[in-house]
């Protein structure tokens, strides 16, 4: 089993940067994915940024990607996002995820995540 634990959602300015972070608990370390995902009321969950292998290989959705980066502090147990040009349309609920990486993952698919944080709220004005 792993909990994660999310922090740091806000409500920021639009161009404004924001991180925010993920505790894992439990036992994360079989958590070979760990994985951001955002959602606004009416819409599918989204994939915005994965964390595979202990960072060998990252991906982004193509909406943040360059704005967005993904990293994990390994000693903490904590995975981060650090959001930087914030646009309104980045405002959502960000959950974080975890699972166990194999061959022909789809870091995007939230079917194949099996540990879910409640969430942290961000919010973006113009």
């Amino acid at each position: 089993q792993v909990q994660l634990v999310e922090s740091g959602g806000n409500s920021v300015q639009a161009g404004g940067a924001l991180r925010v972070a993920c505790v894992a608990s439990g036992d994360a370390a079989s958590s070979t994915v760990m994985a951001w995902f955002r959602q606004t009321p009416g819409k599918e969950r989204e994939g915005v940024a994965a964390f595979i292998h202990g960072g060998v290989t990252t991906y982004y959705a193509d909406s943040v990607r360059g704005r967005f980066t993904i990293s994990r502090d390994s000693a903490k147990n904590t995975l981060y996002l650090q959001m930087n040009s914030l646009k309104p349309e980045d405002s959502a609920i960000y959950y974080c995820a975890a699972s166990s990486w194999r061959s022909g993952f789809d870091w995007a698919n939230q079917e194949l995540y099996h540990y879910w944080g409640q969430g942290t709220q961000v919010t973006v004005s113009s």
